[in-house]
């Protein structure tokens, strides 16, 4: 799979903290004692990183990790799940999305975890593996995590298709979960944790019995970043810490976009995360 780039650049982090915060450009431009076209500036992608800083540390980020995003220094090292696992990453409009599978090598038994705008290569490693469809597990209903939801349950109709009580799902056969809830695919254990915020029902999915921890986020995070939210932002934030970075370190995390981290790396490269 080609590199994928890292989901947001410094100055979307920027700029969707600052909405979620609702500070308004007047009021953060004279915290941060800085003019209001300096904050422009690097509102639109200009990296001056002295006042990336001082507005850094204004909108409670890493002024550390936030440089070293706008210098674009650091990139995850990429995490190896050597069976049982596999990331798909497809084009939605003017970007991309990521979705999974998981599954037990002994019964063949698998779960997808979102279906990206295009679930043919997923379909393709259900034929190859000879795997068993059991769940559809969503980790929120916006377009492009399941675009291809139908087409996906039409190939596996046994498989359950399943999303958080709080989150408003179309597909008539849906089943909803509560927080940890579990569900295991032979030696695999999957519990559901909530990280709302991003959407009313954003889920994550804590899984156990592969070579390393794994947690499936959805827009929960991303490298270097976080889904946004302008009404709940303070409750995604909220959730992130208590029930992501609170993990194993070595737990790795699959976002619904950009690449594949880890709950260390992020502690000391994500602006939201860094101290």
């Amino acid at each position: 799979m080609p590199r994928i780039p890292i989901e947001d650049n410094f100055d979307d982090v920027i700029n969707k903290t600052q909405r979620g915060l609702r500070i308004s450009d007047e009021d953060l431009a004279a915290r941060a004692e800085i003019t209001a076209d300096q904050l422009a500036a690097v509102k639109s992608g200009t990296p001056l990183y002295g006042v990336i800083r001082r507005v850094a540390r204004h909108l409670n980020l890493s002024p550390d990790a936030l440089e070293v995003l706008a210098k674009k220094a650091w990139y995850p090292e990429q995490p190896v799940l050597p069976r049982g696992f596999a990331m798909f990453n497809t084009a939605y409009e003017d970007m991309t999305v990521n979705a999974y599978l998981v599954w037990d090598t002994r019964t063949r038994q698998a779960a997808a975890f979102d279906t990206g705008s295009d679930c043919q290569a997923m379909l393709d490693v259900l034929r190859d593996e000879r795997l068993d469809l059991h769940y559809v597990f969503l980790t929120h209903t916006h377009g492009d995590h399941i675009a291809d939801l139908e087409r996906l349950a039409a190939a596996a109709p046994r498989a359950e298709v399943w999303a958080s009580e709080r989150e408003p799902v179309e597909h008539p056969d849906a089943r909803t979960f509560k927080e940890n809830a579990q569900f295991h695919l032979g030696e695999i254990a999957i519990k559901t944790l909530y990280t709302w915020g991003h959407s009313p029902g954003q889920s994550s999915f804590y899984i156990t019995g592969l070579s390393w921890p794994l947690a499936i986020v959805g827009d929960s995070i991303f490298s270097c970043s976080m889904g946004g939210s302008p009404s709940h932002f303070g409750n995604q934030l909220h959730h992130n810490k208590e029930k992501l970075m609170t993990l194993p370190k070595d737990t790795i995390i699959a976002p619904g976009h950009g690449p594949l981290t880890t709950v260390a790396q992020e502690k000391k490269y994500n602006p939201f995360f860094a101290r």
